[in-house]
């Protein structure tokens, strides 16, 4: 039994400095692989929603919105791509599983019901990407990653603003 014990005591030991410097890998931010599967995914679902709004929203605005972002959204994939090849990463090529389910929802919304939830989740989604990007501007480990993460921090901005400009009510 004191063995057992002894054998478990020691497992345990070896393990502690394994999960804090998992812990720490984590608080330091994205790996760039990390970081370019979540701008794709952006990317894609962007591109994604954008494509619905034009079709189910009722509002020309909203509309207009929905298509500068498919817009963007598909030539900065493209762009991303381009960066993957280069730093020698990988790119997902379809919306995950976990990105399904939440644009799922939006596919059963038509008109203010649609555009309502579409403007808040454009506000949500891109302040959380401009915090992303601006971190990965500052901490990318390469060179390229970091150099277009702090480019297209503008776009991002430039999209939280019309979507803002959205939730106004109209005069």
């Amino acid at each position: 039994m004191k063995l057992v014990i002894s054998a478990v005591c020691s497992i345990v030991l070896c393990a502690i400095p394994a999960l804090a410097q998992s812990k720490a890998a984590k608080d330091a931010g994205m790996s760039d692989q990390e970081f370019l599967n979540f701008a794709a995914q952006t990317d894609m679902v962007e591109a994604n929603l954008g494509q619905l709004a034009e079709t189910v929203s009722d509002s020309q605005p909203v509309k207009d919105y929905a298509q500068m972002l498919v817009t963007d959204h598909t030539g900065d994939y493209k762009q991303l791509y381009n960066l993957a090849v280069q730093a020698n990463l990988n790119l997902p090529h379809a919306i995950d599983a976990e990105h399904n389910k939440a644009i799922g929802p939006f596919y059963k919304l038509k008109g203010k019901a649609f555009d309502h939830r579409y403007i808040q989740e454009m506000i949500a989604g891109h302040t959380k990407a401009i915090e992303i990007y601006k971190k990965e501007a500052q901490d990318a480990q390469n060179a390229t990653v970091r150099a277009y993460a702090a480019q297209a921090v503008a776009t991002l901005e430039k999209h939280l603003d019309g979507a803002k400009a959205l939730e106004k009510p109209m005069p």
